[in-house]
């Protein structure tokens, strides 16, 4: 195994090898960044945008290669994240022309020999024939602004004139279906001119779930030579001429910029920027270069040229799914997916995902990715949410939502995520040696930490529940549970008294006594509780099939397995309860689901041991005693209390009703809603015994289980709510199957684990070829599932390269 390691502070060797990727193209198109947008949105059955964009240094906008003969002679694209939402806003927004002045006649690109490629960081196109070259390439130089160098070389005996011509036109339609027009009547989108280029301004929009502008948003395309522009207002189209001499065998290059701001006062600070750009545009590329070299050194030891190449595109996703501070986002982070629908705001267990891989390539946006989450950490006197003081919420977005009287839709507060912050925070001391970082974030961590004990520990037994926060989605005014009813028949009736009609047939209903009523009938149809969503996104297995998510086939099934067909009883099997943990005064902190969590006290187990190795650092050595103490006996009960001795493995536990003794486990084990990978979270913290170990390796290990075409799916192949195309109860996710190989590697099972890796490495689909790494893989047949170019994975298949 490679050591974990990050090379810093090496200019010199880095200005001394800055071409050691790029000459030899190495990693040339590991993501295929070829398209042609139509539409603002035009998405694949995932949500997923159909092309794959380059962007870079914390961009909101990318790019892509052309390809069409039509779009030679530039990028297309652009995509411009508005706020939110990753939208195309042309199909070409800057083609070049070359015209021979001497006759009138364009120069057709077709006439050339060319190729186009992307390499890391970079875009390229370059075209060749006898009397006249011309390369155009790509590159990210701040985190608003692109610089496009057009590279003219006159290979003739002559003097060449030439006209220039850039052309670009706004796209119409909103989707392939529907036009812009259609879609927002009103809205309205004004080119203007300069003598250095164009720049298109978009009137403010606030479409809540599609895409949303300030009123000041606006694209800037500025080129180091003039020319005279014309506007089309109507057709949202320009052209803008210019002229060039090239002596025999001279070279000239032309620069543009094309910067994006999401406002005024973003647009000024970068223009005062693309003006230094476009005065010493060599140096800025020049720092662009060594920078991707810098984040590329970190795998020059790979030996094996697939595991390199797979390590290569993570690094491409992750930086092209950083995204700089802008709105909310006081700090840097890093996107789950830039073009997935939902995906461009900050998650929480994402971001500190993300933090441990960057660690080793980009220590410093690894910094900001787990400040930007913290930002939100909430205080003791916050005006929405006091009752959580020390959490982190589950989600940070370009706007606050109305609660915090903003108007986004994406932001939210129903939830944190798994205990792995202080996990990142470490990895990043492991590789920075920075001590000051680690001083910064441990009272943060700390409150974090015990936040898990005040508002998720119904029992007081030691023992951590996942939940859902004090939310208008869970709650009413008044504190009392909300769910959501379906019935038929007498029923409805009987249920309508204490429910309010909702739509197509649903009740909307209060009172954990009403669902407790309804849950012991069994009378309804469909039934829907908004803090059983917030407790599973808590957990981030959001529709796990321990949390009571099964479909109505699969509980049929299993009726038909366990009770003779007998729907009632099996309901009962996956029903969810939830308590009201209150403080001393009484006031509602939040709900907590009926199960203590394996995965979650495994994983605070873990947190203790990194915040006691913090404690040492910082000479807190009271409190790391009590961390070990703590320790110990959190060991002992999730060896005690979250193993199963038949089946050789750890489960959730369901409370029972009884009061219990403090550090006491007392109930039944959720063996019934089958295995998922929870099971071995106990041998990833390292807590396992090694006896309790080597059954659930076997598990792991067995054919029948979890070690499918693709291994280590999210729910076993004996699972009664298994399927390979549901999110978290069949398909492959890679921080799972990366924490199933640590644990296997934690015992010993160093050659099974590689055997397991090799498995993902060659059978899911489009890893070592051009396509984008996806949020998770089907477990039987490979196939690529959910987001594109998602960052969790490329984190976890980064590791998996490194460590290989």
């Amino acid at each position: 195994m490679l050591n974990r390691w990050f090379i810093g502070g090496l200019s010199l060797f880095l200005m001394s090898t800055v071409h050691a990727f790029d000459e030899d193209y190495q990693f040339k198109n590991l993501i295929n960044r070829s398209g042609t947008p139509v539409a603002h949105q035009d998405f694949d059955q995932y949500g997923n945008q159909q092309y794959n964009p380059l962007f870079d240094a914390g961009s909101w906008h990318g790019f892509l290669l052309p390809t069409h003969h039509s779009e030679l002679g530039g990028f297309t694209g652009p995509m411009v994240i508005a706020e939110e939402y990753g939208v195309f806003i042309a199909q070409q927004l800057e083609k070049l022309t070359l015209i021979n002045q001497e006759n009138g006649q364009v120069i057709d690109w077709q006439t050339f020999s060319h190729e186009k490629y992307s390499l890391p960081g970079k875009l390229v196109q370059k075209y060749r024939r006898e009397d006249i070259h011309v390369t155009f390439t790509l590159q990210f130089v701040s985190n608003r602004t692109a610089l496009v160098s057009t590279s003219i070389d006159n290979l003739s005996s002559t003097t060449r004139q030439l006209s220039l011509l850039w052309t670009g036109e706004l796209l119409s339609q909103w989707t392939p279906e529907i036009s812009v027009t259609e879609q927002f009547s009103s809205w309205q989108r004004k080119l203007s001119k300069t003598a250095q280029g164009v720049t298109v301004k978009f009137e403010r929009l606030r479409s809540t779930w599609n895409m949303m502008f300030s009123g000041t948003s606006q694209y800037v395309i500025k080129r180091s030579i003039d020319s005279e522009t014309t506007l089309d207002q109507q057709q949202l189209s320009y052209a803008s001429q210019s002229s060039l001499t090239l002596l025999p065998n001279e070279n000239q290059t032309i620069y543009s910029t094309q910067s994006y701001y999401h406002n005024e006062q973003e647009a000024k600070s970068g223009e005062d920027l693309t003006a230094k750009v476009l005065v010493n545009p060599e140096q800025f590329l020049s720092d662009a270069s060594i920078r991707w070299q810098q984040y590329l050194t970190s795998i020059k030891l790979i030996e094996n040229k697939k595991q390199q190449d797979i390590a290569a595109k993570s690094i491409e996703t992750l930086i092209g799914n950083w995204r700089s501070p802008a709105g909310e986002l006081k700090h840097d982070g890093v996107t789950p997916s830039v073009t997935a629908r939902w995906f461009n705001g900050v998650w929480a267990w994402d971001s500190w995902k993300h933090a441990v891989a960057m660690a080793h390539f980009a220590p410093e946006v690894a910094k900001e990715n787990i400040r930007a989450m913290f930002d939100y950490q909430v205080k003791s006197n916050d005006p929405v949410r006091p009752q959580d003081h020390g959490m982190v919420i589950d989600a940070v977005f370009y706007n606050k939502d109305s609660a915090r009287s903003g108007d986004g839709g994406n932001w939210n507060e129903r939830n944190t995520k798994p205990a792995l912050a202080a996990w990142a925070v470490w990895e990043i001391y492991k590789t920075t040696q920075d001590l000051s970082f680690v001083k910064e974030m441990f009272e943060p961590l700390l409150d974090y930490h015990d936040w898990w004990y005040r508002n998720r520990d119904h029992n007081n037994n030691g023992l951590i529940e996942y939940g859902a926060t004090k939310h208008r989605f869970h709650n009413d005014a008044q504190g009392n549970i909300s769910f959501s009813l379906k019935v038929t028949g007498k029923s409805h009736d009987k249920y309508k008294q204490h429910c309010q009609p909702a739509n197509e047939g649903w009740l909307s209903c209060q009172g954990l006594a009403l669902y407790e009523q309804v849950l012991a009938n069994g009378d309804y149809k469909e039934l829907d509780i908004g803090a059983q969503h917030g407790a599973g996104w808590e957990s981030g297995m959001d529709n796990a099939a321990r949390f009571g998510f099964i479909n109505q086939t699969q509980l049929t099934a299993y009726s038909q397995k366990h009770y003779q067909g007998n729907l009632a009883k099996a309901k009962k099997d996956w029903q969810v309860r939830f308590f009201e943990n209150r403080d001393r005064q009484g006031q509602l902190l939040g709900f907590s689901i009926d199960q203590e969590s394996v995965e979650l006290n495994a994983y605070l187990v873990k947190e203790k041991k990194i915040l006691a190795e913090m404690a040492s650092l910082l000479n807190k050595e009271s409190l790391k005693n009590d961390l070990l103490k703590d320790i110990n006996s959190l060991t002992r009960l999730i060896n005690h209390c979250f193993f199963d001795q038949k089946t050789g493995f750890y489960y959730d536990l369901q409370i029972s009703a009884k009061t219990l003794k403090p550090l006491e486990c007392q109930g039944e084990l959720l063996t019934h809603r089958g295995m998922g990978p929870e099971g071995w979270s106990p041998l990833w913290a390292e807590v396992a015994s090694a006896e309790k170990a080597n059954k659930v390796v076997a598990t792991m290990l067995s054919e029948k289980q979890f070690n499918t075409l693709i291994p280590m799916p999210t729910a076993a192949l004996t699972n009664p709510a298994y399927d390979k195309d549901i999110y978290w109860r069949g398909r492959v996710w890679l921080d799972q199957f990366y924490f199933g190989i640590e644990a296997l590697n934690n015992y010993g099972f160093t050659k099974q684990a590689n055997t397991m890796v090799n498995k993902l490495f060659n059978n899911a689909q489009g890893l070592v070829l051009n396509e984008p790494i996806r949020e998770n893989y089907n477990p039987e047949t490979g196939e690529m599932q959910g987001a594109t170019n998602f960052s969790w994975s490329a984190a976890h298949l980064y590791m998996l390269s490194l460590e290989k």
